[in-house]
């Protein structure tokens, strides 16, 4: 913003403006996440990798197959998250 074309009086006033809201951190966390809400896990992707984690756990542990094991070494990382970012949402209230 061009400030030339302001008072003195008028750039003070600004200034104290801005280093209001400068101080307001709640402010400046939503401005900064403006325009992209933040990605939510819904419940059915939660419950979804948690039942394709299990499955995979056990057929792993039946089984013994490698690619069963990498599998869900693969799944389980993703689930966990996605369920502790669920779990995090519900208890922000």
């Amino acid at each position: 913003m061009a400030t030339s074309r302001l008072s003195d009086q008028e750039r003070r006033v600004l200034e104290e403006i801005e280093r209001t809201l400068s101080r307001d951190r709640r402010l400046d966390r939503r401005l900064r996440t403006f325009g992209r809400p933040p990605r939510r896990p819904p419940v059915r992707t939660a419950a979804s990798l948690l039942a394709v984690s299990v499955t995979l756990m056990v057929t792993g542990i039946v089984t013994s197959e490698p690619g069963v094991i990498w599998a869900f070494a693969a799944v389980w990382p993703v689930t966990l998250c996605t369920v502790f970012r669920l779990l995090c949402r519900w208890t922000k209230g």
